[in-house]
């Protein structure tokens, strides 16, 4: 290696960002030349130099530098102007000139006012419903639509963003069951799972009836449709149900959930029962199923099969 290339390394190897095996060719030459060892002390000598230097940094530096990545991003497109200050900037950053020598007060005076705001969200929550609460901005899941490039070199994107909150209140309000029967439709199941689970006891609302007979009729997951199940015991009685049941009991694709179906249906012995059950026994290939279904006829003094 000669001394033209190691100079050329000198800045590189100073802060270790040279190949394994350039750092030993390098490392051997300073050894060897004297030239290259002086300039290697010169590069040690700038770089304490820097170190000591203090440089204040113009504030809107971060802002410029970013235009400049955006525009190197889009192909070159020319920087925008930045609008002109309005008259509440400047007097803010007048302000923050005044009192900035009184930099001891800042933890004080912003614990009382942390303090001060948080008496007041207190007396406000408790007399409040939801609490709505917003997740740090870090959770923002963008959906892109669309891009289009401009003959400027301009991109123009279409997206959609989601920001993740938070919400408390009571199963009572309003708003919280149309968050939960929101969660019953979630592509997650174990959301759909713990949301058809809160809605046990809402069973007599229309929207959570219907939301519940939809769920158990229609939901792809297992867990899902048994917890739609427990959810309507209740109310086994009304008509949309035992109707919404005779149907999963004759097209249901899981044995344990018809067995399941079977058991809800028969804690009250219904004429029409009985005939959903014989038209099962004709079409029904599960052993269990068709076991469970005959023991319940048999009890009821009614014949398995049809008339």
């Amino acid at each position: 290696m000669n001394c033209d290339s190691v100079t050329k390394l000198i800045p590189l190897y100073f802060y270790g960002e040279v190949a394994p095996d350039e750092e030993e060719q390098v490392d051997q030459h300073l050894h060897e030349c004297a030239p290259c060892a002086a300039r290697m002390e010169q590069q040690r000598t700038l770089a304490a130099a820097l170190d000591r230097r203090q440089t204040e940094l113009p504030p809107a530096l971060l802002d410029e530098c970013r235009d400049d990545l955006m525009a190197a991003i889009v192909g070159g497109a020319p920087r925008q102007a930045k609008p002109a200050k309005g008259p509440w900037a400047l007097f803010l950053e007048a302000m923050g000139a005044t009192f900035a020598g009184f930099g001891r007060l800042r933890q004080p005076v912003g614990a009382l006012l942390l303090i001060l705001l948080g008496y007041s969200v207190a007396r406000f929550s408790s007399t409040a419903g939801p609490t709505l609460s917003t997740v740090p901005s870090d959770n923002v899941f963008s959906t892109v639509r669309s891009i289009k490039a401009g003959d400027d070199g301009r991109l123009q994107i279409t997206l959609d963003e989601t920001r993740r909150q938070e919400v408390t209140g009571r199963l009572e309000d309003p708003n919280i069951q149309r968050l939960i029967l929101a969660g019953s439709r979630d592509e997650n199941p174990a959301v759909r799972v713990e949301s058809v689970g809160l809605l046990k006891n809402r069973a007599d609302s229309p929207q959570v009836l219907d939301s519940l007979l939809n769920t158990l009729s229609g939901d792809p997951n297992d867990g899902v449709r048994l917890s739609a199940l427990n959810a309507l015991k209740p109310m086994a009685g009304d008509p949309r149900v035992l109707k919404t049941l005779s149907q999963v009991l004759l097209n249901d694709a899981n044995p344990a959930m018809r067995m399941q179906v079977i058991d809800l249906m028969v804690t009250r012995r219904d004429d029409s029962v009985v005939g959903v059950l014989q038209n099962l026994m004709q079409r029904e290939d599960n052993s269990g199923v068709r076991l469970k279904a005959s023991k319940v006829l048999k009890d009821w003094n009614a014949s398995i099969g049809t008339f």
